[in-house]
Protein backbone atom coordinates (compact mmCIF):
# COMPACT_ATOMS: atom_id res chain seq x y z
CA UNK A 1 0.00 0.00 0.00
CA UNK A 2 1.15 3.29 -1.31
CA UNK A 3 2.23 5.98 1.52
CA UNK A 4 -0.16 8.02 0.31
CA UNK A 5 -3.20 5.59 1.38
CA UNK A 6 -2.31 4.78 5.19
CA UNK A 7 -1.81 6.32 8.21
CA UNK A 8 1.92 7.60 8.65
CA UNK A 9 4.18 4.63 10.12
CA UNK A 10 6.94 5.37 12.18
CA UNK A 11 9.46 5.83 9.63
CA UNK A 12 7.15 8.47 7.91
CA UNK A 13 6.84 10.55 11.03
CA UNK A 14 10.78 10.41 11.66
CA UNK A 15 11.96 11.64 8.15
CA UNK A 16 9.01 13.84 7.76
CA UNK A 17 9.82 15.73 10.78
CA UNK A 18 13.43 16.00 10.11
CA UNK A 19 12.54 17.70 6.26
CA UNK A 20 9.68 20.02 7.59
CA UNK A 21 11.78 21.46 10.37
CA UNK A 22 14.79 22.42 7.73
CA UNK A 23 12.81 22.97 4.12
CA UNK A 24 12.31 26.66 3.35
CA UNK A 25 10.35 27.96 0.11
CA UNK A 26 11.83 26.98 -2.76
CA UNK A 27 14.99 25.27 -1.18
CA UNK A 28 16.49 22.31 -3.85
CA UNK A 29 18.18 20.83 -1.23
CA UNK A 30 17.63 20.31 2.27
CA UNK A 31 20.79 18.70 4.51
CA UNK A 32 19.98 16.64 7.96
CA UNK A 33 22.77 14.58 10.06
CA UNK A 34 22.13 10.63 10.79
CA UNK A 35 22.02 11.78 14.23
CA UNK A 36 18.84 13.88 13.56
CA UNK A 37 17.28 10.48 13.05
CA UNK A 38 18.11 10.00 17.23
CA UNK A 39 16.69 13.05 18.08
CA UNK A 40 13.36 13.64 16.35
CA UNK A 41 12.88 9.87 17.03
CA UNK A 42 13.11 10.72 21.18
CA UNK A 43 11.05 13.99 20.50
CA UNK A 44 8.03 12.08 19.19
CA UNK A 45 8.90 9.00 21.59
CA UNK A 46 9.04 6.67 18.63
CA UNK A 47 11.37 3.64 18.84
CA UNK A 48 13.83 3.33 16.74
CA UNK A 49 14.91 -0.07 14.69
CA UNK A 50 18.16 -2.14 15.75
CA UNK A 51 19.40 -0.82 12.10
CA UNK A 52 19.07 2.82 12.42
CA UNK A 53 20.21 2.92 8.34
CA UNK A 54 16.94 0.86 7.92
CA UNK A 55 14.96 4.09 7.87
CA UNK A 56 17.66 5.92 5.05
CA UNK A 57 17.27 2.50 3.12
CA UNK A 58 13.50 2.46 3.15
CA UNK A 59 13.05 5.81 1.51
CA UNK A 60 15.97 5.56 -1.00
CA UNK A 61 15.01 2.61 -2.35
CA UNK A 62 12.23 0.80 -1.50
CA UNK A 63 9.16 3.15 -0.44
CA UNK A 64 7.74 6.35 -1.44
CA UNK A 65 8.54 9.92 0.68
CA UNK A 66 5.02 10.92 2.79
CA UNK A 67 3.10 13.05 1.44
CA UNK A 68 3.67 16.19 3.57
CA UNK A 69 7.15 15.76 1.69
CA UNK A 70 6.30 14.87 -1.82
CA UNK A 71 3.65 17.72 -1.70
CA UNK A 72 6.56 20.26 -1.72
CA UNK A 73 7.77 18.91 -4.38
CA UNK A 74 6.82 21.50 -7.81
CA UNK A 75 5.16 19.31 -11.01
CA UNK A 76 7.40 17.03 -12.77
CA UNK A 77 9.76 16.96 -10.16
CA UNK A 78 10.10 14.50 -6.78
CA UNK A 79 12.77 14.51 -3.50
CA UNK A 80 15.39 12.07 -3.12
CA UNK A 81 17.85 11.10 0.04
CA UNK A 82 21.49 11.11 -1.38
CA UNK A 83 24.47 10.46 0.87
CA UNK A 84 26.17 14.19 1.18
CA UNK A 85 29.45 13.20 2.88
CA UNK A 86 29.97 11.11 6.20
CA UNK A 87 26.26 10.70 8.60
CA UNK A 88 25.21 13.38 6.41
CA UNK A 89 22.43 13.05 3.81
CA UNK A 90 20.65 15.58 1.99
CA UNK A 91 17.11 15.57 0.37
CA UNK A 92 17.43 16.51 -3.03
CA UNK A 93 14.94 17.70 -6.14
CA UNK A 94 15.11 15.99 -9.19
CA UNK A 95 13.22 15.58 -12.16
CA UNK A 96 10.59 12.87 -11.62
CA UNK A 97 11.50 9.56 -13.53
CA UNK A 98 9.63 6.46 -13.17
CA UNK A 99 11.58 3.52 -13.67
CA UNK A 100 9.71 0.49 -14.24
CA UNK A 101 8.53 -2.59 -16.53
CA UNK A 102 6.78 -2.07 -19.71
CA UNK A 103 3.96 -4.12 -19.84
CA UNK A 104 3.89 -4.19 -23.31
CA UNK A 105 7.25 -5.63 -24.18
CA UNK A 106 6.96 -9.28 -25.33
CA UNK A 107 8.75 -11.44 -23.28
CA UNK A 108 11.26 -14.40 -24.16
CA UNK A 109 11.05 -17.82 -22.50
CA UNK A 110 14.40 -19.52 -21.15
CA UNK A 111 15.24 -22.86 -19.96
CA UNK A 112 14.81 -22.61 -16.19
CA UNK A 113 18.81 -23.86 -14.58
CA UNK A 114 17.54 -23.07 -11.62
CA UNK A 115 18.62 -26.15 -9.21
CA UNK A 116 15.56 -27.63 -7.20
CA UNK A 117 17.04 -27.10 -3.76
CA UNK A 118 18.33 -23.41 -4.58
CA UNK A 119 14.22 -22.79 -5.58
CA UNK A 120 13.47 -24.62 -2.28
CA UNK A 121 15.52 -23.10 0.31
CA UNK A 122 16.62 -19.62 -0.97
CA UNK A 123 15.47 -16.93 2.06
CA UNK A 124 13.92 -13.82 0.27
CA UNK A 125 12.99 -12.75 -2.74
CA UNK A 126 16.24 -10.53 -3.87
CA UNK A 127 18.18 -13.65 -2.88
CA UNK A 128 16.21 -15.92 -5.02
CA UNK A 129 16.53 -13.31 -8.16
CA UNK A 130 19.94 -13.05 -7.79
CA UNK A 131 20.68 -16.84 -7.42
CA UNK A 132 18.15 -17.26 -10.85
CA UNK A 133 20.44 -14.72 -12.49
CA UNK A 134 23.59 -16.80 -11.91
CA UNK A 135 22.03 -19.94 -12.66
CA UNK A 136 20.88 -18.86 -15.95
CA UNK A 137 23.46 -17.25 -17.05
CA UNK A 138 20.66 -13.97 -17.54
CA UNK A 139 23.52 -11.18 -17.28
CA UNK A 140 25.10 -13.04 -20.43
CA UNK A 141 22.41 -13.66 -22.63
CA UNK A 142 21.26 -10.02 -21.89
CA UNK A 143 24.00 -7.69 -22.19
CA UNK A 144 26.38 -10.46 -24.77
CA UNK A 145 29.06 -10.14 -22.50
CA UNK A 146 30.19 -13.48 -20.76
CA UNK A 147 30.17 -12.18 -17.44
CA UNK A 148 31.40 -13.66 -14.00
CA UNK A 149 30.20 -12.88 -10.31
CA UNK A 150 32.77 -11.04 -8.80
CA UNK A 151 31.19 -10.64 -4.95
CA UNK A 152 27.86 -9.87 -3.76
CA UNK A 153 26.66 -7.22 -1.74
CA UNK A 154 29.38 -5.09 -2.20
CA UNK A 155 30.08 -2.18 0.38
CA UNK A 156 32.17 0.30 -0.26
CA UNK A 157 32.53 4.34 0.20
CA UNK A 158 33.03 6.69 -2.98
CA UNK A 159 34.39 10.10 -2.54
CA UNK A 160 31.53 12.84 -2.83
CA UNK A 161 29.23 10.52 -2.45
CA UNK A 162 29.68 8.37 1.03
CA UNK A 163 29.33 4.90 1.56
CA UNK A 164 27.09 3.19 -1.89
CA UNK A 165 26.30 -0.80 -1.87
CA UNK A 166 25.45 -2.70 -4.95
CA UNK A 167 23.53 -6.26 -5.06
CA UNK A 168 26.37 -8.15 -7.19
CA UNK A 169 29.24 -7.24 -9.35
CA UNK A 170 29.49 -9.25 -12.53
CA UNK A 171 32.81 -8.62 -14.55
CA UNK A 172 32.94 -9.72 -18.21
CA UNK A 173 34.14 -9.93 -21.87
CA UNK A 174 33.17 -9.88 -25.11
CA UNK A 175 34.41 -11.34 -28.54
CA UNK A 176 36.74 -8.93 -28.71
CA UNK A 177 38.93 -8.99 -25.47
CA UNK A 178 37.08 -5.72 -23.89
CA UNK A 179 36.41 -6.14 -20.20
CA UNK A 180 33.52 -4.86 -18.13
CA UNK A 181 31.52 -4.17 -15.03
CA UNK A 182 28.39 -4.80 -14.54
CA UNK A 183 26.69 -3.80 -10.67
CA UNK A 184 23.75 -4.99 -10.52
CA UNK A 185 20.65 -4.38 -8.39
CA UNK A 186 17.47 -6.97 -7.69
CA UNK A 187 14.31 -5.74 -6.63
CA UNK A 188 11.08 -7.80 -5.53
CA UNK A 189 7.73 -6.98 -7.46
CA UNK A 190 6.63 -4.71 -4.53
CA UNK A 191 9.62 -2.48 -4.45
CA UNK A 192 10.49 0.50 -6.76
CA UNK A 193 13.53 0.53 -8.86
CA UNK A 194 15.63 3.80 -8.18
CA UNK A 195 17.53 5.79 -10.90
CA UNK A 196 19.76 6.96 -7.77
CA UNK A 197 20.73 3.83 -6.83
CA UNK A 198 21.97 3.35 -11.22
CA UNK A 199 23.49 6.82 -10.87
CA UNK A 200 25.44 5.58 -7.82
CA UNK A 201 26.48 2.27 -9.55
CA UNK A 202 28.29 4.89 -12.41
CA UNK A 203 30.20 6.47 -9.54
CA UNK A 204 31.05 3.00 -7.92
CA UNK A 205 32.45 1.50 -11.05
CA UNK A 206 34.12 5.00 -12.16
CA UNK A 207 36.02 4.71 -9.12
CA UNK A 208 37.08 1.36 -8.11
CA UNK A 209 36.94 0.69 -11.95
CA UNK A 210 38.13 3.26 -14.06
CA UNK A 211 39.22 0.79 -17.03
CA UNK A 212 36.42 -0.95 -17.08
CA UNK A 213 33.41 -0.22 -19.50
CA UNK A 214 30.68 0.43 -16.90
CA UNK A 215 27.12 -1.40 -17.72
CA UNK A 216 24.66 -1.06 -14.73
CA UNK A 217 21.68 -3.46 -14.43
CA UNK A 218 18.59 -3.76 -12.77
CA UNK A 219 16.51 -6.72 -12.59
CA UNK A 220 12.51 -6.94 -11.04
CA UNK A 221 10.68 -9.82 -10.71
CA UNK A 222 7.56 -9.15 -12.49
CA UNK A 223 5.26 -11.90 -11.82
CA UNK A 224 5.75 -15.70 -10.99
CA UNK A 225 9.00 -16.45 -13.02
CA UNK A 226 9.19 -13.39 -15.32
CA UNK A 227 11.92 -11.25 -14.75
CA UNK A 228 12.52 -7.70 -16.13
CA UNK A 229 16.26 -6.51 -16.73
CA UNK A 230 17.26 -2.95 -17.60
CA UNK A 231 20.87 -1.86 -18.85
CA UNK A 232 21.55 1.35 -18.55
CA UNK A 233 24.13 4.10 -19.98
CA UNK A 234 24.58 7.75 -18.91
CA UNK A 235 23.95 10.75 -20.72
CA UNK A 236 24.23 14.56 -20.09
CA UNK A 237 20.68 14.31 -18.53
CA UNK A 238 21.77 11.73 -16.59
CA UNK A 239 21.29 7.57 -15.97
CA UNK A 240 18.83 6.53 -19.12
CA UNK A 241 17.42 2.85 -19.87
CA UNK A 242 19.67 1.66 -23.16
CA UNK A 243 17.62 -1.93 -22.94
CA UNK A 244 14.62 -3.33 -21.37
CA UNK A 245 14.22 -7.19 -21.67
CA UNK A 246 11.48 -9.75 -19.93
CA UNK A 247 12.90 -13.28 -19.54
CA UNK A 248 10.44 -16.05 -18.21
CA UNK A 249 11.69 -19.19 -16.70
CA UNK A 250 10.00 -21.87 -18.03
CA UNK A 251 9.97 -25.86 -18.19
CA UNK A 252 12.04 -27.05 -21.22
CA UNK A 253 9.04 -28.55 -22.30
CA UNK A 254 7.16 -25.52 -22.52
CA UNK A 255 9.53 -23.80 -25.02
CA UNK A 256 7.99 -24.38 -28.07
CA UNK A 257 9.41 -24.82 -31.46
CA UNK A 258 6.77 -22.08 -32.25
CA UNK A 259 8.20 -19.58 -29.70
CA UNK A 260 12.28 -20.53 -31.13
CA UNK A 261 10.76 -19.08 -34.57
CA UNK A 262 9.42 -16.29 -33.29
CA UNK A 263 12.68 -15.31 -31.42
CA UNK A 264 14.61 -16.18 -34.91
CA UNK A 265 12.27 -13.50 -36.60
CA UNK A 266 12.38 -10.61 -34.36
CA UNK A 267 14.58 -7.84 -34.89
CA UNK A 268 18.10 -7.82 -33.05
CA UNK A 269 18.66 -5.42 -30.24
Amino acid sequence: MSSSKRSPNRYDQIIGRIFLERYQDGAENVFFERDDLIRVSNQLGIPLPKNLGDILYSFRYRAQLPQPIREKAPQGKEWVIKPAGRSRYCFSLTSLRVLAPSEMLAEIKIPDATPGIISKYALSDEQALLAKLRHNRLIDIFTGVTCYSLQSHLRTTVPGIGQVETDEIYVGLDRKGVHYVLPVQAKASRERLGIIQIEQDFALCQYRFPSLICIPVAAQYMRDDLIALFAFEMTREGSAVSLEKHYRLAQPEDVTLEDLESYRLRPQG
